[in-house]
């Protein structure tokens, strides 16, 4: 069953994804051809540094989503306690 913590993260990690891909195909395949006027030059010089950071930021935001969805849900607090008392008991009765 998936928490609703791995749901977000997994929801994270899919927007990341589609956005970045998005970005990439936007940028190259419908991005003015280097050469094409004077002005792309400028217009490349600015797009690929702000292209790498923003992929960056997308794929940190990416490796967080992932991170939540793959990893399982904590114990509910009423287990926990259970658990301690029992470890409490059997070094009482080791004693």
């Amino acid at each position: 069953m998936v928490s609703k913590d791995q749901g977000i993260g997994g929801l994270i990690f899919l927007i990341c994804l589609i956005i970045g891909i998005g970005y990439t195909l936007g940028l190259f395949w419908l991005g003015a051809p280097l050469g094409e006027s004077g002005w792309t030059l400028a217009f490349w010089l600015i797009a690929i540094p702000v292209y790498l950071a923003f992929i960056l930021i997308l794929g940190i935001g990416a490796w967080i989503g992932w991170t939540m969805a793959t990893t399982p849900p904590p114990k509910p607090i009423e287990e926990l306690d259970i658990e301690e008392k029992t470890e409490e008991e059997k070094e009482k009765e080791k004693e």
